[in-house]
């Protein structure tokens, strides 16, 4: 099996990718049938994101500290490994940002696409889906569009739903609303096109992010899955990340 390993900076990662590459060989990503990953979880989301285009499946081994899309780390029996595991197929959000400049930008997450307020001033955005407002006026901190993948991550910590992976659903999940107050959020189908509108966006400032790209001083931001783009990630039977996700739902 032709294998392309990449490995975060820190020494316990770099270690670990000497030790597979003596071991196992290594090619270049161009001829690789499969790319193994050596770090967190945001080093996982930095190799989907440089290969996305690739077409590879990705296995991942924890060399982090949560380890939330990583298998567990071990030398040997990686190629049997490699043959037994379980794909798991994930779409990224494409992000659409017009910024009150005028200027326009795009980007992909993995994980989630969020805004933030930026000052003191707390963010007032309108929320459309398909086109249709459904909250005319979202007084917060934020509000963001997660993944099922992305579900776990701030999603999670803001309150919102844990979304499995096959559910074919987003989730979207204000952040520390004030008004509406007792809206929490909504699941939407993987279809919809959700357009966030920032109101008075010259005093109350927001920015979004889309994984690691961020865009200050944005005016409006359109989400949609991409359906064209697929992201296959390899898991030990044991350690599949459907069954991750349903039992982060039981951690108390």
């Amino acid at each position: 099996m032709k294998i392309h390993f990449t490995a975060s900076e820190s020494e316990d990662a770099q270690n670990a990718c000497e030790s597979l590459i003596a071991r196992y060989g290594h090619v270049p990503a161009k001829e690789a049938e499969i790319i193994v990953a050596l770090g967190g979880d945001g080093f996982m989301l930095e190799t989907m994101h440089a290969f996305m285009d690739a077409d590879l499946p990705i296995y991942g081994m924890n060399k982090g500290t949560v380890g939330f899309l990583l298998n567990n780390y071990r030398e040997e029996g990686l190629i049997e490994r490699l043959n037994a595991g379980e794909i798991t197929e994930l779409h990224p959000l494409s992000m659409a940002t017009v910024d009150m400049h005028g200027n326009k930008t795009e980007a992909l997450a993995i994980n989630e696409v969020s805004l933030l307020r930026e000052s003191r001033q707390t963010a007032k955005i309108r929320i459309s889906i398909d086109g249709h407002i459904k909250v005319a006026e979202l007084t917060c901190d934020g509000v963001l569009v997660a993944t099922p993948a992305g579900s776990t991550a701030y999603n999670y910590s803001a309150h919102g739903p844990i979304l499995p992976v096959n559910a074919g659903v987003l989730a979207l999940t204000p952040i520390s609303a004030f008004r509406p107050r007792r809206w929490r959020g909504a699941i939407l189908p993987r279809e919809a096109r959700i357009e966030l509108e920032v109101l008075e966006a010259a005093k109350r400032p927001v920015s979004a992010v889309a994984d690691a790209v961020e865009v200050r001083d944005v005016s409006t931001v359109k989400v949609e899955e991409k359906r064209d783009i697929t992201l296959r990630l390899l898991f030990d039977p044991e350690h599949n990340l459907e069954k991750r996700i349903l039992d982060e739902q039981f951690i108390l």
